[in-house]
């Protein structure tokens, strides 16, 4: 099967999605990542990997946390990162995204990290690099529309596996506005394709993708129920801006019926960790007292990040 992700010998060229990656390559990322995660404590925080490499930060979307971990993981294997300020560049002048791409790549890019509103945009850059032969470019989708988020389905996946060790006894579960959710997806696929026995998607109905069930996913409208002794809660942000209609009453009776409390997290296991992609919405998905309680890793996922997104970039820079 034809997957543009990976050269014929089955390694990486693109990171576009965690679906349909190989199990090998997943864990791969992993360890890789394991070995970057003290370069942070050290006083000289730089490994020579990239050295002479150029990465284009191209965000067609706002963010905080993955440009400025992308940003800071090139930075640590010693590339030069360009940033492109999108709203001041051509496209906003009605250049198209793929003369922008060759424009940039006539400047020697070697990787172009890229965020899009439309799902399937990075994609569509690969699929054009190779069709003009510069498959010596690699993308990275740091987040298309509503479709995938590989980095942070990494990250997360790390995360865990750093306080749980092992996949194959989890029960984890999926919180809020999955409908919307680009993590919600690349989190699906990737506790799957590393054998995580039940994975819960809970949420109101109106922000249910349908097709879950034929994920393997058991889905829960009733909090309550879902928390039951799970190991991995991972909480989702409302997101207002692709909403259209009235999916929900109100932020405030969102929080009452689905926010993570201390009392709902009790419903879990005593050891459970609650994860959240960020940005948080403090009384809307979360309480405070949980984001900043002994059970939260959300700062942690942070701080993976970088280590995560320095394999993803120096695993491609070596292919």
């Amino acid at each position: 099967m034809f997957n543009p992700q990976l050269n014929k010998n089955g390694e990486l060229q693109h990171l576009l999605t965690i679906e349909g990656l190989p199990k090998a390559n997943i864990l791969h990322i992993l360890d890789t990542a394991s070995s970057f995660v003290s370069i942070g404590d050290r006083e000289v925080k730089k490994v020579p990997l990239m050295r002479g490499k150029s990465v284009f930060n191209l965000f067609f979307e706002n963010s905080t946390r993955t440009r400025t971990t992308f940003e800071i993981a090139s930075k640590r294997l010693s590339a030069d990162v360009i940033n492109l300020n999108i709203q001041a560049s051509s496209s906003s002048k009605g250049e198209s995204l793929l003369d922008t791409i060759d424009n940039l790549s006539a400047m020697h890019a070697d990787m172009f990290v890229v965020r899009h509103a439309q799902s399937g945009a990075p994609y569509l850059i690969a699929k054009h690099l190779s069709d003009t032969a510069q498959s010596h470019v690699h993308v990275v989708n740091a987040g298309d529309g509503r479709h995938a988020h590989p980095t942070q389905g990494l990250l997360d996946m790390y995360t865990i596996r750093h306080y749980k060790k092992d996949f194959s006894n989890l029960t984890v579960a999926i919180v809020g506005d999955i409908l919307h959710s680009r993590v919600a997806r690349s989190d699906i696929h990737a506790l799957t394709t590393l054998g995580v026995p039940e994975i819960r998607a809970i949420g109101p109905r109106t922000l249910l993708p349908s097709g879950l069930e034929q994920m393997g996913v058991r889905v829960f409208t009733d909090i309550n129920k879902g928390l039951k002794d799970v190991d991995v809660i991972i909480m989702l942000r409302l997101q207002n801006e692709r909403m259209s209609g009235a999916l929900l009453p109100s932020a405030q009776e969102f929080f009452k019926s689905y926010g993570l409390t201390t009392e709902r997290l009790a419903l879990a296991k005593p050891d459970a960790i609650v994860m959240h992609p960020g940005p948080m919405n403090r009384g809307v998905e979360i309480e405070s007292a949980v984001a900043d309680g002994t059970q939260a890793v959300i700062l942690p996922q942070v701080t993976f990040g970088i280590a995560v997104r320095m394999a993803v970039m120096s695993i491609l820079a070596g292919n």
